[in-house]
């Protein structure tokens, strides 16, 4: 009889050898080998449960385009409009999603809330690895949730997860979550790694194509705040949500970053309240509940997705009492206000190297658009002759290197916006084409911003 060989593979990297290693060479990690069995490595090729495929079921069926037949099936709605619009209109069945998000932001609440209200309609199996049936069952209590159609379980191999799904054939599976789950009871593995992160996808991936049924899951992330893989279950998912908290108003943002069925950076808001995650359809009215124009604060507008947010831009000029002055910037890139900061010393020669410059965008938020340009100068400038802006105004347009106040592309959006929110003075580009009753100022180049400040 032949000897049986014997493999080493590497948890992290799926390195393998012939030898056990002390350390990977291929991602450097220490004690990382395990022993793969003969029968793993025979099975490596075949089919989920380890059993060789025959001729006919290895072969490829080719077809062309007339020859596939496209089922329209309609999308599984749960009637939270925020999370059915950054869904593109509800859950797609057979698809493969996962949530990520810090620890307690409220994946598990979130992904609770939508299985009660997918089993108002359809089956749903809820599997909760992490934690035991009883805290689910005290969460959902406080949820206020008792559905008949919503099945749950603790079990956390993933052998016997899609056994039972294939059994009772629900129209959605949640999964919480993928990296408290291993492949099979007799699996030496420790979950989470990225072998098993990637054997797991697949099969879950598999599993929702070849039934119809929607497969949710929730994800770790890393301390860069990256999903935990990395990368490797975002391409393996039909779409990748983020939820994310922001500091006001214990307000939760659910971003999607990637959706084969729908747009890629929309956003939801949801306010954690004791009774789960209660959404927030008009966010716009809360950002300008408390929001006054005084010496160093703009407001400008910055467009997620679809929704045109209204920001308020804080901004603190003071001498520097050090060799070299601060930047310290927050919810923006800090390279976009040092580069406004120069334009403004270029051409108003106003001498920012030697004063400390503070900015943020209030509430916590993030904005990555060269369309609050305008409105950073102006702060800026705010804060420097410590006079406030007109009231009620927005400032939307770009700032060039060479000093010209540009157009931007979404500027109409923006301004319907500001319309509905009673602002009167939009401040824009002068080349800016835009139809409002608002009052119009414009710019078009940085020395016209001087005159705002008259008493400087």
């Amino acid at each position: 009889m032949a000897k049986q060989k014997i493999s080493y593979r590497c948890n992290e990297c799926s390195y393998q050898s012939i030898k056990w290693i002390g350390c990977c060479p291929e991602c450097k990690e220490w004690n990382s080998f395990i022993e793969i069995a003969p029968a793993t490595l025979a099975a490596a090729g075949t089919g989920s449960k380890g059993t060789f495929r025959t001729p006919e079921q290895a072969q490829a069926v080719l077809s062309t385009l007339d020859q596939i037949s496209i089922d329209e099936q309609s999308r599984m709605c749960t009637d939270i409009k925020e999370w059915d619009r950054v869904l593109g209109g509800g859950i797609v069945p057979g698809s493969f999603v996962i949530l990520t998000g810090d620890p307690g932001i409220g994946k598990s609440t979130l992904l609770l809330q939508v299985a009660d209200r997918i089993a108002q309609k359809h089956k749903a199996i809820y599997f909760s690895s992490e934690e035991s049936l009883q805290q689910v069952k005290g969460r959902a209590r406080r949820l206020g949730i008792d559905q008949s159609n919503l099945l749950f379980s603790d079990q956390s191999c993933l052998d016997q997860i899609i056994d039972a799904s294939l059994q009772l054939r629900p129209a959605m599976v949640i999964l919480d979550s993928i990296q408290s789950t291993h492949l099979s009871l007799d699996s030496n593995a420790i979950p989470g790694t990225i072998a098993q992160l990637r054997e797991a996808a697949f099969r879950l991936m598999r599993f929702a194509k070849e039934n119809g049924i929607a497969v949710l899951i929730t994800g770790h992330i890393t301390k860069e705040r990256e999903m935990a893989g990395p990368k490797l279950l975002e391409h393996m998912v039909d779409a990748v949500f983020y939820l994310q908290g922001e500091d006001r108003w214990q307000t939760r943002i659910l971003r999607s970053v990637k959706n084969r069925f729908g747009a890629i950076n929309e956003v939801g808001f949801f306010h954690m309240k004791e009774e789960g995650l209660v959404e927030v359809t008009d966010i716009n009215s809360h950002l300008l509940s408390d929001i006054a124009l005084v010496p160093g604060s703009a407001l400008v507008c910055s467009v997620e997705g679809s929704r045109p947010l209204l920001l308020e831009l804080q901004a603190l000029v003071v001498e520097s009492k050090y060799g070299m002055p601060q930047r310290v910037v927050t919810g923006i890139d800090q390279k976009q206000v040092v580069l406004i900061a120069a334009i403004l010393e270029k051409y108003l020669h106003i001498k920012f190297n030697a004063y400390d410059i503070f900015v943020k965008v209030s509430g916590g938020f993030k904005v990555r658009e060269s369309s609050i340009d305008l409105g950073i100068a102006l702060a800026l400038l705010s804060s420097y002759f410590q006079q406030a802006l007109p009231a009620k105004s927005v400032a939307i347009a770009e700032v060039s290197l060479t000093g010209q106040v540009k157009p931007t592309n979404q500027a109409n959006r923006c301004i319907k916006e500001a319309e509905k929110f009673g602002l009167e003075r939009i401040l824009l580009a002068k080349r800016q084409q835009v139809q409002t009753t608002c009052q119009v100022i414009d710019f078009s180049s940085i020395y016209n911003l001087l005159s705002l400040f008259p008493e400087k």
